[in-house]
This record gives C-alpha cells, sequence and structure tokens, in this order.
C-alpha cells in the first residue's frame, strides 16, 4: 500500500526485473514484510529521495488508466448520497489495498453533477466538516457534508485519476480526466488548491454536447 511505501521510502519498481528502490537501510522486518506481500524474488537498489518522489508518483499514476475505465460506467453509478454516507471513514485512501468504495463515490459524484446539469463541482475542506457543492445556472448548491476524514481520500484519488502529483500538497495544480457518459464525452478539468485545513477542489465539467444552447432549453 502507499502508506507503507511512504513510511519506509520505498517503492517496487519491475521493467526487466522486479527491484524494491529504497531512499534509507531496509530492517530485516521490513524485508520479510515485503517477500511475504510480493511472493516474488526482487532485488534492491538505493535511490535518492527525489528520485523516490518522482518513481512512487508515477507507480500510483499508474491506476488513474483504470479509474478512468470505471468512470466510463457512470451510467449505472450507485447513488450518490447513500454511498456517501455508507464509506467508511479511513484517514488515507492508499492506506488500503482496496480502494473500489472510494472510486464509487467519485463516479456517483460525478453522475449526479451532470444529471443536475451542474458547470462545477467544488470539494472544500474546513477545519471541522467536508462539503460538496454543485455550481448550477452560476450558483453555488451545497449538496452534501461527508465525513471530515474523507476529505484526504477524495482528493488523492481525484489527483491520481487527473494525473496530478499525489504527494505534491503545498501549491496550485491542474489537470483533466476524460471519461464517457452513455457515449457522451465529459472532458472534467480539475484544479486543486492549498488551504489552511487541507487541499481544495474544484471540477469543471465539459460536457461537448451541452454546447449548443436552444430557445427550448433557455426556457423560452
Amino acid at each position: 500500500p502507499y502508506s507503507f511505501s511512504r513510511r519506509f521510502s520505498l517503492v517496487a519498481w519491475c521493467e526487466a526485473s522486479l527491484e524494491i528502490l529504497h531512499v534509507h537501510p531496509l530492517s530485516l522486518s521490513v524485508l520479510q514484510e515485503l517477500q511475504r506481500g510480493l511472493n516474488a524474488p526482487f532485488t534492491l537498489r538505493q535511490i535518492d529521495g527525489a528520485e523516490f518522489e518522482q518513481r512512487l508518483n508515477a507507480v500510483w499514476q499508474r491506476d488513474s488508466s483504470e479509474a478512468r475505465q470505471l468512470m466510463e460506467d457512470l451510467g449505472s453509478a450507485e447513488d450518490f448520497f447513500t454511498l456517501a454516507e455508507e464509506l467508511p471513514e479511513t484517514e488515507d485512501l492508499l492506506e488500503s489495498d482496496d480502494d473500489a468504495p472510494i472510486i464509487k463515490l467519485i463516479n456517483a459524484m460525478l453522475a449526479e453533477a451532470i444529471k443536475e446539469g451542474a458547470s462545477d463541482i467544488h470539494i472544500e475542506t474546513f477545519e471541522k466538516s467536508l462539503v460538496i457543492r454543485f455550481r448550477v445556472d452560476g450558483t453555488l448548491h451545497e449538496m452534501l457534508r461527508p465525513g471530515r476524514k474523507l476529505a484526504s481520500l477524495l482528493v488523492s484519488r481525484i489527483k491520481v485519476m487527473a494525473r496530478l502529483d499525489i504527494a505534491e500538497k503545498r501549491v496550485p495544480q491542474d489537470g483533466r480526466i476524460a471519461l464517457l457518459l452513455g457515449g457522451r464525452a465529459i472532458d472534467v478539468r480539475v484544479s486543486t488548491m492549498p488551504s489552511a485545513w487541507g487541499e481544495r477542489v474544484v471540477l469543471r465539467l465539459l460536457d461537448k454536447n451541452q454546447a449548443r444552447l436552444t430557445l427550448e432549453r433557455l426556457g423560452l
């Protein structure tokens, strides 16, 4: 898991063969844990801190393609509000090997936003709360207040999907996610912004099919 890699400054890297890239000397207990978890032969190679950050980020961003594929099935996404209530509050998304629940929540959130005709999704982290708002017709509407501990899970997974640096939390970042919904191409522009209580995220939904407005759609 990500937390294990971060805690011990190591990452599994496979090109010609499986390597464990590490910054600091590894203890016997860590090596034994690696052997149990990988169940495959590997070699050790020491690297510096900068290379470790690059490799770790590359490994976890590989998951983004799988995440985007899951997002293409948004049409059958489960109810957004039900999922948010049922999702367990874990401190870190990548603490667990299974991040399917948070992906389902993001899928449902995007599906709900598109259904409501929202142009933006705002994920705002405060000291004791997490607020999700949709911008509809230029006005922000509060949709949900999930558990505060879900903030890091939500932001981390969105950053992976948008191919952003999940380790960088001190500067703004911009990225994009391309997905399909019922054959419609949806381009999601992602912007993250550091704040006093954690990162805030804005997702701008660009539906190419909604680019042309008719009198009927304008209510005229």
